[in-house]
């Protein structure tokens, strides 16, 4: 496979790249770029953080589970890129050098970059966009206080030059919807790759060898999020940051768990019909999608399908998608916001879910005429709460319905014990997210975020 991008300004062409490569083992063994490091080689700890910048826009993500093909016709600038030609600091670079942001230097290329890009996104929320990179030295507080000092100071000259370069077509990156569905028809066996959040594990933790890849990121038509009046549709390709920024003036409550969605690296680059199509059942986003009762659609070759999102998670590792059929876009109607969505973890930031409870109900004259609520982390895969559901639906909105219907969390699920919580935990925690829900419709502050002592 010939590739061709930028690296640092300068094009680059690679006429038999490995598929399976990654951007952060190309650039240590081949180009001896070293300031990209390797730490956690599973997209966790930012320390081999890059920009990449294409047509719409600058992204900071993981080289380690990036694979090189991603990056085709793409402009990719690592922390030896980060400084100007005439070795001119970045003003990134220059704040950190100013305000001790560094102590032993294994992290701090990673932050560099994710601040390169911040700054040359205009970015503020530097705790979000800094909470995929970790430090164990020096302590936040001083990395914060240089990307406050570069703030204001111009986008060098030379990060502004930065453009996508014609790659030229390949076989196995398809340029369209079309494309796609015409090339997965003639080799159903293929791994796709979306955003490769999750793939890329496969590749660098369980050292899978994958035979056949087909890469989706030239399908710029299934990348769009549209709101009409009566639906919201979410294209398979879609980023996670994307979704969050959809969300927020439509349910503000799942926008803010996406914040939580692992980092800002790995939102750029994982896909919501990704996260769907793996069939996690921790996955964040299905759970919400269900609440809000989404149709999913499906495509083989010219024939479409849709079915509810619900319906298409199985068993655990097993959905209701054919040989050669993949999806296209995930919809929901529109409507107003009841939608709560709560996500309990060790770690307030980047971290896997115990428990994700999305909770919509519909009261009309203090009585509840409809509820949805789903689960993940409670079950083999994504599930509604059916017998919850039940128990609400056509009784009073008052503490004692609420009370009632948590006795029904143990006809839903026998959820397991594992490492991030046991299964009377769960239990008990899912009870409790119907209270908060209760409680925040009603006007109580309930976000560890609000309540203040």
């Amino acid at each position: 496979m010939a590739l061709a991008f930028r690296l640092n300004g300068e094009d680059v062409l690679i006429e038999h790249a490995d598929p399976s490569s990654t951007l952060l083992d190309w650039l240590r063994d081949a180009k001896g770029f070293t300031g990209t490091k390797e730490g956690c080689n599973e997209g966790d700890c930012g320390a081999c953080t890059v920009m990449v910048t294409d047509s719409r826009g600058s992204k900071a993500l993981n080289a380690c589970i990036l694979f090189l093909p991603q990056l085709n016709g793409k402009s990719v600038r690592t922390v030896e890129g980060a400084a100007g030609p005439d070795g001119s600091l970045h003003p990134a670079q220059q704040a950190m050098v100013d305000h001790h942001g560094s102590q032993c230097g294994f992290c701090t290329p990673g932050f560099i970059m994710s601040m390169v890009t911040a700054h040359t996104n205009g970015a503020t929320d530097y705790d979000d966009q800094l909470a995929g990179n970790l430090c164990r030295c020096t302590g936040y507080a001083p990395i914060i206080r240089a990307a406050e000092a570069a703030r204001d100071a111009p986008v060098p000259d030379w990060i502004i030059r930065d453009r996508p370069v014609d790659p030229g077509p390949q076989p196995l990156m398809p340029q369209s919807a079309d494309e796609l569905a015409a090339l997965y028809a003639k080799h159903p066996d293929a791994t796709l790759i979306a955003g490769a959040t999750d793939v890329g594990l496969w590749v660098t933790k369980q050292l899978r060898h994958l035979p056949q890849m087909i890469f989706l990121d030239g399908c710029v038509d299934l990348k769009d999020i549209e709101v009409i009046d009566s639906t919201v549709r979410i294209d398979a390709m879609a980023d996670m940051n994307a979704l969050r920024t959809a969300m927020a003036p439509l349910h503000p409550s799942f926008a803010e768990m996406l914040r939580r969605f692992a980092s800002q690296q790995v939102r750029a680059a994982a896909t919501v019909g990704g996260n769907i199509a793996n069939g996690s059942p921790i996955g964040d986003t299905p759970p919400a999608l269900i609440a809000l009762d989404a149709t999913l659609h499906l495509r083989k070759g010219d024939n479409r399908r849709e079915l509810p999102l619900k319906d298409f998670f199985l068993d655990y590792g097993k959905q209701d998608r054919g040989s050669g059929e993949f999806v296209e876009a995930v919809s929901f109607p529109r409507q107003p916001d009841t939608l709560k969505v709560y996500k309990l973890s060790k770690r307030f930031d980047q971290d896997i879910s115990a428990v994700l409870g999305a909770f919509n109900v519909t009261v009309e004259n203090g009585r509840i005429t409809t509820a949805r609520i789903a689960f993940g982390g409670m079950a083999a895969i994504p599930k509604r709460a059916a017998n919850v559901e039940a128990a609400l639906t056509g009784q009073p909105w008052s503490e004692a319905t609420i009370q009632a219907a948590a006795a029904a969390f143990d006809q839903d699920f026998t959820p397991m014990s594992d490492m991030r919580a046991s299964a009377e935990y769960r239990l008990e925690t899912a009870r409790n997210m119907l209270s908060r829900y209760f409680a925040e419709m009603n006007g109580a502050a309930v976000s560890v975020l609000e309540v203040k002592p």
